[in-house]
């Protein structure tokens, strides 16, 4: 079994190698801010968290890895986008015995006001609009065994602009396993499998001169059709394992292979050096063959404190190259009961 999953993963990566030259999809569905990484951890190791998902961040990479929270979990993250667009998610987990692990979240990006335009009044008309998404989702995932974990995320998703508006019900499913090869963890997920989105308003209604001939009316109400768009169905699978452990600390290297249907695949690399279960430090590198990226380099740091009646909080900051748009930083603040 474990020959099969190690040829399973070269092969996939060879793949993903062969095709990365190949022509781009990027820009070719809807929801993109769905392909966002979440969590500052996450970021901070290239994105290659497939297999780790050891947090309540998990939801987004994998939901299968909540099943192993120890504890209940709430997450606030928050990150500085490109264009100065803010992206937040938040995210809670609750375990239930041996019924499962439950879990809800919900990602919100906005922007700030801008002024609407026309061909004929290019300086702006004086009028105000915003463009925001957001996604709502409920997790559940239950260890089947003690090393082979499974889980599901279904969410509600929402795009608008002015007084238009696109929706959408997707699912995402995940795995995750142990093996008794000195631990090694191979985690596989499928994200954002669901309906088509379509935009729809009352911006797109239009006056038509159905037939112009004279006396015909030429203000006759009528809508514009747009077209109706995927989600970016996205597969992951990666390996992760503890290369060092000594006590409190340890160094932990993971590796992922993402295949989306709106780009060519490509490599997350990434690391994680605790020292004394206080002190992580964080390096890694995203979207390796990913054609025309801008991504590349990922490094963060992060600080675990005990508190009172044993609770746990977590901070972590992660700093991820752009290429020629601003670098994106990211802060995340993890609490555990």
């Amino acid at each position: 079994m474990r020959k099969i999953i190690l040829f399973s993963l070269l092969v996939f990566t060879l793949v993903g190698y062969n095709n990365a030259w190949s022509v781009t999809k990027t820009g070719t569905t809807a929801a993109p801010f769905l392909s966002i990484g979440v969590g500052a951890r996450a970021i901070a190791m290239g994105g290659s968290f497939v297999s780790l998902a050891n947090d309540a961040t998990a939801m987004f990479w994998n939901p299968a890895g909540i099943a192993r929270l120890p504890r209940n979990e709430v997450t606030f993250n928050h990150t500085n986008w490109i264009a100065d667009i803010n992206y937040n998610y938040v995210g809670a987990v609750f375990q239930f015995g041996e019924f499962g692990t439950i879990g809800a979240n919900m990602t919100y990006l906005s922007m700030g006001e801008m002024e609407r335009t026309t061909e004929q009044d290019p300086e702006g008309m004086g009028e105000k609009f915003s463009a925001g998404d957001f996604a709502v989702g409920l997790s559940y995932a239950r260890n089947l065994t003690d090393r082979f974990s499974i889980g599901f995320n279904a969410k509600y998703i929402q795009e608008h602009i002015w007084h238009c508006k696109a929706t959408g019900l997707a699912v995402d499913i995940g795995t995750l396993f142990t093996t008794q090869f000195n631990g090694l963890r191979i985690g596989m997920s499928i994200s954002n499998f669901g309906t088509k989105m379509q935009m729809m308003g009352s911006d797109l209604l239009v006056q038509k001169d159905i037939s112009p001939i004279a006396g015909n009316n030429p203000n006759i109400n009528a809508d514009l059709s747009t077209d109706k768009y995927d989600l970016p169905l996205l597969m992951r699978v990666g390996v992760s394992m503890d290369v060092l452990r000594n006590g409190d600390n340890w160094l932990t290297l993971s590796v992922s292979a993402d295949h989306p249907n709106d780009n060519t695949e490509c490599l997350n690399l990434g690391g994680e050096y605790c020292f004394n279960e206080f002190l992580f430090l964080r390096g890694g590198y995203k979207s390796l063959y990913t054609e025309d990226t801008e991504e590349g380099p990922t490094f963060g740091a992060g600080l675990k404190c005990r508190i009172a009646s044993g609770a746990t909080i977590k901070a972590d900051y992660a700093w991820e190259s752009f290429g020629r748009f601003d670098n994106i930083q990211k802060l995340s603040l993890g609490i555990s009961f």
